[in-house]
Order: structure tokens, then sequence, then C-alpha cells
């Protein structure tokens, strides 16, 4: 178990140490819980701290339970079979798609300008633990589709079978905990405070102070 993000993110930056100070390398954090995480290891590898722009789109019902996830832009995956198990036809999928979008897009207009990906950089993309997968993969996507030369996704805890799954997709892969049984994230940290927009950008900003 871990304490807290932070503590997560000390461990996770002692198996990055090979990208400290290195030239072209970014860490872009999955709002919002990974964007601490992210902003612990770009603190301790001395790189700049960006944001991976996804959101899950949770269920009508329930919007913390993830049915896919989109980016800013025109990326998505949706688990059609889950939202057809749920009740969900076409169009009610495609206004849940559309509502995840307008709702990142929003936010994003709300916290500073932080540096972002260029074209051959490496990128390290952080979130504070993964369940579905859902949002890890859209930002694996849209990373690529942003010229990424190299991918690493770093997360504290996955389930087995989405650590098997996202490993496929990127160039690296680092996780610290890869349970068979997996409830939920949180079960694996002591302290799981959701953070602030105020927290997120005090973050933001302190993270591009170097």
């Amino acid at each position: 178990m871990f304490i807290d993000r932070l503590d997560a993110a000390r461990q996770l930056a002692a198996r990055l140490t090979a990208y400290r100070d290195l030239e072209a390398t970014i860490v872009l954090g999955i709002p919002r819980g990974g964007l601490q995480v992210a902003a612990g290891i770009a603190a301790a590898l001395h790189l700049p701290l960006g944001i991976a722009a996804v959101r899950k789109v949770g269920a009508p019902a329930n919007p913390e339970f993830a049915i896919g996830a989109v980016d800013d832009e025109n990326g998505q995956l949706v688990d059609e079979r889950l939202a057809f198990e749920l009740g969900l036809n076409g169009e009610q999928l495609a206004r849940a798609v559309a509502s995840a979008r307008e709702r990142l897009r929003t936010w994003l207009s709300l916290v500073p300008q932080v540096p972002k990906l260029e074209t051959g950089n490496t990128a390290i993309l952080v979130d504070d633990g993964v369940a579905t997968g859902y949002t890890a993969r859209v930002a694996v996507d849209a990373l690529r589709r942003q010229g990424a030369a190299r991918v690493v996704l770093a997360v504290p805890v996955a389930p087995a079978d989405t650590a098997r799954w996202l490993r496929s997709t990127v160039d690296e892969w680092v996780c610290l905990k890869t349970p068979e049984t997996f409830y939920a994230v949180g079960n694996f940290f002591k302290d799981w405070a959701q953070l602030t927009d105020d927290q997120v950008r005090g973050l933001l900003l302190a993270g591009n102070r170097m």
C-alpha cells in the first residue's frame, strides 16, 4: 500500500532515473490525481510538467463508472458492449462522449498554460493508477498522433489484465504493483484525498518554475 500519491511518485521516480535531465523529454499527468504523481516525478527528474488532456466518459446514471474516455480533440475509446448492457442507445452514448469532451475542454481553459509535447519528444505519461485503462490508452494514442518519439507509461498500480493490455501499447511500461485481485485504485493508498482545481493549478505553476 502507498502512503499517498507523493509516496507513489517517489517510488516511480526511482524507476525512471534514466530520464533525469534528459533533453526533449516531458512528464505529462492525467488529471486530476495523476498530475500530483506526475509533479513529483517531474521534480525528481528535473523535467517539465504538462497535462495529458484526457477524461473518462462516465455512465449517465453513475458518472464515476467509466464506460470509456476521450481526449480534447477527436480521440475516444468507448466500451460499446458495456454501454449496451447499461441500457444506453447510440444517441445517449454520443451525448455522454460529447459531454465528457466539453467538460475537459472547459477545465483545460481554466488551468495555467503549461509546456506541451513537441514532435520527437519522449513523453512520460503518468496517472495515479489505472483500472479499466481507458484514459491511459486514449492518452497514449493522442501522444502518438502528436508526434511522440517514445511513450513511457508510469503508474503505481494496475490490474494484471489491464497491465498486459497497456504494456503492448507503449515503448516502456513502469508499474509498481499488478495485483490479480483488484477493486479500485484508492484501495492501494492510505491517503486518497481528491485534488481540487486550486491544488492542480498550484502543482502546475510550481512544476514549471525550474
